[in-house]
């Protein structure tokens, strides 16, 4: 380095180190002097160079290509705080600015060339051009999040897509109409409906128009790119724009459901609000290509569809797309509030790269109002922007101004060529505003008086945008009238229609993979399903998955666990675990898929399950079950610590599938509750709001072995108080057997409802809980299970219980000789098997008791819908129980034993008298005052 013989010889030799370093390894020196190096090193070769940069060099000038090289690395750090992204409000200002002082520069540096500008592909040049280029790119209309990545690849690619067009959107002719058409018939659909349907809740796009040509652009560009199909989920704000002007849900239909046409009293399809509908769709994209758009339904819990979506389309990426996640994604439409308010959001993040759920990366996109119901986002978060979480996935952002369309549609595409390109999550922050409350009659004033008297003087998206391409000499100045004029005249006549004409349906539930099936009929008896297997085929099966390859080492009690299995198939007698086993099992000999997931399921949590095994010396898995037909439709996955988002994505990936048996399971059935939205809103209730059915299987751990409160109660009386209209179906099995036949049941039959099992703990070992082979390959589910130990006629009382509490009662009605007291089991406790029950309730002619039995309090388990459920029959059940309680059990061991000695004991005492007391015992509690 030659001509820097002017530094002192400190200096020289400082430099020139740094300069060997460099050349030997470029990553040995810091980032500044990596870049100073470059443009040293461009400018030595270049024999264009300026005039100015061949004049005598100086210290001063050495350091200033150094801050000149910092500042291009600040714009693109921290661009995005100065931005002119806000549309109705002044930005909050940040400290330091970007200021030239900050980087240690000056006015007088602006014409001053600087080798640094290699670095932004423009060589050599002056201060002032360098710093003009960062302007334009950072902080115009887009400001980008990206240099958290850390992956230098991905940081590359931004830069260069980002700065080679100083992300300024030049787009043809044909593309600004296209934007201008789209924006039109969102801003005038919105009109249209708040003229002609007064008073009308419709949760308004008005104030964020722009998403719909923004969402026309993501179809048009990932068509292009070789996306086949589109799931999106969103919340109600701007569902019906998106339902007419993307989906294209006849405005026909909409206006029906607005004129309460779609209500039928005939029917019991309860229905839901216009804008938590969902519908699909395909849409043929400007050059042709064909697009599959499917908008999920959802509830006003507005994230609550994010790992819906995310299901969907991984089960589809699985079953449909052969793994090739590049044909379809997903897309998630967030509120600025609840992206920043919600934990599901978190859940279904930290989702994005895992093996088990990962769908390729999603496209973010969020409206951000600035407010929420009332509230102001500077009381809504405390990170600076809503968006901050996408750091955890390290997902790029993009701030876009809600008002520069093109701005807009440009960082989409480019979000969607990222999600192409480097299969990961991209967000699209649009600052936007929210022009009326949050809904159509709500006053905004009342809390937020500046910013709506902003908003009211402010001009729709439109309008601006059609002011700008006049302005250029885009479009003809009467374009824009024109295409309002002819829009609202179609309107118009659409809305005639709907008022003549009768409603119609368009979106039936029951087609594509879900063709051939239907929904299950309030009060029908459904025919037995066919669930036995050949013993031929059971025991090949069972041969097969008992079997260690003699190749690999495993550890020795996997290895007598495995020999214990084997001898379990040649005495044909088989536990739980082999009984699910075989399930799968023979269902995957069927062709068909098998997807179970949740809290270390691929072990199982009371290590009963072993489904995946690893080596000994190594990290090497094993499945026993992929040796079965074949072995990819067998998938299972240890979650992550979840139940609201794995439980969500679950039913998700059951939607989109019902020829896969889809199971989540609970750690332990208590956790269940941290998914209760999933279960209120979808599991329990989709099928009448929307018509939309599910075969989804929840395996929810369930007993009372004296692990306390945590570890005792799926609450199962939360599920049957949301039981009714065959909506879900709710069981409690006894045996090995019966489990078999229900899992497989869920495959067998021409409807799909979701299954929730209260699975056991202790009867994974329980000596009594095995099955013989013919209860296997003959035969069916038993919805009920009568007592084969006693006599009909000997009977006085007769018990029903449902699960574990049977073989605490069969083990004293045995050791007593009891042949008085009948155990009756409802291993399917909704829908009630009333003809089984009846059946029954004629063997014992002489019994004077019916006696509900149960190790829950009172107030909880079967109970409060047993009661509800038979107050007006024969059975005229009392019941045994423990005392009503406001926690599910005691955390003391010999409390519990002392609980659960004095249920069995009241279940046997005589007979003879008609009155049995209830509710055994009581919790003695100690209050304690803590100053």
């Amino acid at each position: 380095m030659d001509n820097l013989s002017y530094l002192s010889n400190a200096d020289t030799a400082y430099i020139e180190s740094l300069y060997q370093s460099y050349k030997e390894d470029p990553g040995s020196v810091d980032f500044g002097w990596q870049k100073f190096f470059e443009g040293f090193d461009f400018g030595q070769d270049n024999e264009n160079r300026p005039a100015a940069v061949s004049s005598a060099a100086t210290p001063a000038h050495v350091l200033k290509e150094i801050n000149v090289l910092n500042m291009i690395n600040g714009y693109r750090d921290r661009g995005h705080l100065f931005t002119k992204t806000n549309p109705v409000r002044e930005r909050r200002k940040y400290y330091p600015g970007k200021e030239l002082e900050t980087f240690g520069l000056s006015d007088a540096d602006l014409d001053t060339v600087f080798d640094a500008g290699v670095e932004v592909g423009l060589g050599a040049a002056k201060l002032r051009d360098i710093l003009a280029l960062l302007e334009e790119t950072y902080c115009q209309s887009i400001g980008a999040e990206f240099t958290y990545i850390r992956n230098p690849d991905k940081m590359k690619w931004f830069v260069t897509r980002m700065e080679r067009e100083r992300n300024t959107p030049n787009f043809s002719i044909e593309t600004k109409k296209r934007i201008l058409q789209k924006l039109n018939e969102a801003v005038v659909f919105e009109n249209f409906l708040a003229t002609k349907f007064l008073g009308q809740k419709r949760f308004s796009l008005e104030g964020a128009e722009g998403v719909i040509p923004a969402l026309d652009s993501v179809f048009e560009k990932g068509a292009e790119l070789g996306i086949e199909e589109f799931v999106i989920g969103m919340a109600h704000r701007g569902r019906l724009n998106v339902l007419a002007n993307i989906m294209h849900k006849t405005y026909k239909e909409i206006f029906s459901e607005f004129e309460g046409k779609a209500y039928d009293a005939a029917e019991q399809f309860g229905g839901d609000v216009k804008y938590h509908l969902g519908y699909s769709t395909d849409v043929e994209t400007a050059v042709g290509k064909k697009v599959h758009l499917s908008l999920c339904p959802n509830p006003s819990h507005l994230e609550a569809v994010d790992p819906l979506v995310e299901g969907m389309v991984r089960s589809k990426i699985d079953f449909k797309y052969d793994g090739d996640h590049k044909r379809i994604a997903p897309i998630l439409i967030h509120g600025d509030a609840s992206i920043a308010g919600q934990g599901i959001v978190y859940e279904v993040l930290q989702m994005a790269k895992l093996d088990g759920y990962a769908t390729g990366g999603t496209i973010h996109l969020v409206i951000n109002n600035q407010v929420g119901f009332t509230t102001n986002f500077k009381d809504a978060r405390s990170s600076t922007y809503c968006t901050d979480l996408a750091k955890v996935t390290l997902s790029p952002v993009f701030h876009v101004n809600g008002d520069d369309v093109e701005a807009l549609v440009y960082a989409i595409n480019m979000a969607v060529e990222y999600r192409q390109k480097y299969h990961n999550d991209v967000f699209i922050d649009i600052l936007c505003y929210r022009r009326f409350g949050h809904n159509e009659s709500d006053e905004p004033k009342f809390t937020q008086p500046l910013l709506y008297k902003a908003i009211e003087q402010h001009p729709n998206p439109r309008e601006i945008y059609n002011q700008k391409l006049q302005e250029q000499g885009s479009v003809d100045k009467d374009l824009a009238k024109e295409m309002e004029k002819s829009f609202r005249a179609m309107l118009q006549e659409r809305l005639n229609e709907s008022k003549e004409e009768p409603y119609s349906n368009t979106n039936p539930m029951f087609s594509g993979a879900w063709k051939g099936l239907r929904p299950a009929a309030e009060g029908e008896t459904p025919a037995p399903a066919d669930t036995s297997v050949s013993e031929e085929v059971f025991l090949s099966i069972a041969e097969k998955i008992t079997t260690l390859p003699s190749d690999k080492k495993f550890f020795k009690k996997i290895e007598k666990l495995f020999e214990d299995r084997k001898k379990m198939v040649q005495n044909k007698t088989f536990d739980w675990a082999m009984g699910e086993l075989m399930a799968y099992g023979t269902l995957l000999q069927e062709d068909l898929r098998v997807r179970v997931s949740g809290q270390d399921v691929e072990r199982g949590t009371f290590s009963h399950r072993h489904a995946v095994l690893t080596l000994e010396d190594s990290e090497e898995e094993f499945v026993p079950l992929k040796q079965i037909g074949n072995g990819s439709r067998f998938c299972i996955y240890n979650s992550h610590l979840s139940e609201y988002g794995v439980l969500g994505f679950e039913y998700g990936y059951a939607l989109a599938n019902p020829q896969a048996l889809v199971i989540w399971e609970a750690q332990f059935g208590d956790f269940v509750n941290g998914a209760q939205i999933i279960v209120d809103q979808f599991i329990t209730s989709a099928e009448t709001k929307w018509q939309r059915s599910n075969g989804l299987v929840m395996l929810l751990p369930h007993g009372y072995e004296g692990q306390g409160p945590e570890h005792s109660s799926g609450r199962m009386e939360r599920f049957l108080a949301l039981c009714a209209e065959n909506n879900i179906q709710v069981a409690n099995c006894t045996t090995p057997a019966n489990f078999f036949h229900i899992l497989r049941r869920q495959l067998k039959r021409n409807f799909r409802k979701p299954l929730i099992i209260f699975s056991p703990k202790s009867l994974l070992r329980h000596p009594l809980v095995v099955s013989k082979l013919e209860e296997f390959t003959t035969g069916g589910f038993q919805e009920v299970i009568d007592d084969a130990y006693v006599r009909a006629k000997e009977v006085k009382r007769v018990l029903v219980c449902t699960g574990k509490v049977y073989y605490d009662l069969l083990e004293k009605q045995q050791a007593d000789n009891r042949s008085d007291v009948a155990i009756v089991r409802m291993e399917q406790i909704y829908p009630v098997a009333q003809e089984r029950l009846e059946a029954i309730k004629a063997r014992y002619t002489n019994a004077k008791q019916w006696i509900w039995v149960q190790e829950e309090p009172e107030n909880m388990g079967a109970w409060p819908f047993i009661s509800r459920k038979f107050r007006k029959t024969d059975f005229d059940f009392d019941v045994i129980a423990r005392h009503e309680s406001s926690s599910t059990a005691t955390g003391y061991a010999k409390q519990h034993i002392s609980q659960q000695l004095a249920i069995v004991g009241k279940a046997f005492e005589d007979a003879a008298g008609p009155e049995v007391k209830k509710a055994v015992t009581k919790t003695t509690r100690k209050v304690v005052n803590i100053d």
